[in-house]
């Protein structure tokens, strides 16, 4: 079966096709400044091939128009016709409550869908353009929808609540739904295969470390606590996000700096986290770099990193009641090993026995990062969210016959 993959971002769209008989990558690209001058679309195939074109893109319909069109090329496609194509499967963001698995995309999913554009109005907005636009070029085609959230909707009402009236969550359904849901699931899964122990009887924190990033509580298979909140912005320090924030902070801003609400919003969305405190960069590899010169500002920003992934683990850790397997995903999770070393080296307390000789150096390979009768094992895990969302698309369509 052959699975066409899309992540529609407001003005960008990530794709990849997978022949799913063998999780194989055949080719993947990115659609780029939709709407805006100078659109591009880059594509590549896995036996090297590349296209770069330039050319008016207005919107969402015409992107997937060319990704198709470059797939089926004589000179860098990968397939003969776009009917090779079984099914088109979409990252969406938010599912809210309403989807706790993946689904197949119908009239009510995609009405449901459009009811979480107020909860993630940049994200879910994208996201529905690019189901309802893969309609129009490809007409008839089975679509499903991966929520970002759904594997998430197993936290108890203890972990997702806040502290405000109850009023809200009855009004508006205010709670913390949580991001990033098939990475945690995805890395989980995959390092209980490693080893060798059944995903439903251990307690897992998974570190999702990006530009963007957060950590899950996963006990006996369900997560029970995330990092992230009712928007992406809560939790870690990220690259531009403020993370976890005293909300009275953004109170005294808005009235000493007089400052409006979308103001505030990009405050602690797009100036805050490791650009906000470094003054260098968003980048954790341009940060480090400068701290390595002598930059303090960038070496705090790494320390400031470290110290809250540190934390929420051993607040997990507390919160299931003890951890078997800590993992390691995302860019910078899977890259950084000093920053691995300075989270794990302080968690001898929860029986880490960290083997500094296995991370030195190790970007981006499966692998144990902790010593022979470690208590508490530390992996670093790479995630494929792609083939997630084929693997749940290939099911799904695949119990309709």
């Amino acid at each position: 079966m052959i699975i066409l993959v899309l992540n529609c971002g407001s003005s960008s769209i990530k794709y990849q096709l997978l022949n799913m008989a063998s999780n194989e990558l055949l080719a993947k690209g990115l659609v780029d400044r939709i709407g805006i001058q100078d659109s591009v679309i880059k594509h590549k195939t896995e036996d090297g091939r590349e296209h770069k074109e330039v050319c008016a893109i207005p919107n969402h319909t015409k992107g997937i128009d060319l990704i198709l069109n470059a797939l089926v090329s004589p000179e860098h496609g990968v397939i003969k016709n776009v009917n090779e194509i079984n099914a088109v499967g979409h990252r969406v963001a938010h599912g809210g409550e309403s989807f706790t698995k993946s689904a197949l995309v119908t009239d009510h999913v995609k009405k449901e869908i459009e009811k979480c554009i107020e909860l993630a109005p940049l994200h879910n907005t994208a996201n529905l353009l690019g189901i309802t636009s893969m309609e129009v070029v490809l007409p008839g085609i089975k679509q499903v929808a991966v929520f970002d959230t759904s594997f998430h909707q197993t936290m108890p009402e203890a972990s997702y609540l806040f502290a405000i009236p109850y009023e809200y969550y009855d009004k508006y359904k205010i709670r913390r739904y949580g991001f990033h849901g098939t990475s945690h699931k995805f890395v989980a899964q995959k390092c209980c295969e490693q080893a060798g122990v059944d995903f439903e009887k251990v307690n897992i924190i998974t570190c999702h470390l990006g530009n963007g990033a957060s950590i899950a509580a996963i006990k006996k298979g369900k997560s029970i606590d995330t990092s992230m909140g009712f928007t992406p912005v809560d939790g870690l320090m990220m690259g531009t996000r403020s993370g976890a924030i005293d909300p009275g902070v953004l109170l005294f801003l808005a009235e000493k700096e007089n400052l409006s609400i979308k103001e505030v919003n990009d405050v602690i969305n797009k100036k805050s986290g490791v650009l906000g405190i470094s003054q260098v960069s968003s980048d954790m590899r341009d940060v480090e770099e400068a701290a390595e010169k002598g930059n303090k500002k960038a070496q705090l920003a790494v320390d400031m990193y470290a110290y809250r992934v540190r934390k929420f683990i051993g607040a997990y850790a507390a919160g299931m009641g003890g951890v078997d397997f800590i993992v390691f995903t995302g860019g910078i999770g899977e890259n950084d090993y000093g920053l691995r070393q300075q989270v794990c080296e302080e968690l001898g307390f929860l029986g880490v026995d960290f083997d500094t000789n296995k991370n030195n150096n190790l970007r981006g390979i499966d692998s144990e990062i902790t010593k022979p009768g470690s208590k508490t094992k530390v992996f670093l895990i790479t995630t494929n969210e792609e083939l997630v969302i084929a693997t749940d698309t290939k099911r799904i369509v695949s119990e309709l016959k």
